[in-house]
């Protein structure tokens, strides 16, 4: 279940964090409202997460979820160009996640 709470995090850090950019282009109150909920949903269960989970894998893995996701749709939704280096790295942070998720 901590593992679960700790997707789920991550994927509401991916919507707050679109959901900052897409502020950032045009404010709507509703907009903000929901980003705002996104981010205390994504404490919320990043807590639960780290209940079971230590703090040095919960948090490398829940920001590098984040991290993955917010590249995803930035390449789908805003125009940022995709570079060998950065393949690169995104698949650099998915092994080293892979690598400390076997501590846990």
């Amino acid at each position: 279940m901590a593992w679960i709470s700790l997707l789920f995090a991550g994927v509401l850090e991916i919507a707050w964090a679109s959901g900052l950019k897409r502020l950032a282009h045009e404010f709507s109150w509703a907009v903000g409202i929901l980003t705002l909920l996104a981010m205390i949903a994504s404490l919320i269960a990043l807590y639960a997460a780290m209940v079971r989970i230590p703090l040095g894998i919960a948090y490398p893995i829940w920001t590098g979820i984040g991290s993955l996701g917010a590249v995803a749709v930035s390449v789908a939704f805003h125009n940022q160009s995709m570079t060998s280096t950065n393949g690169l790295g995104l698949l650099l942070l998915i092994l080293g996640m892979i690598l400390l998720g076997f501590d846990a």
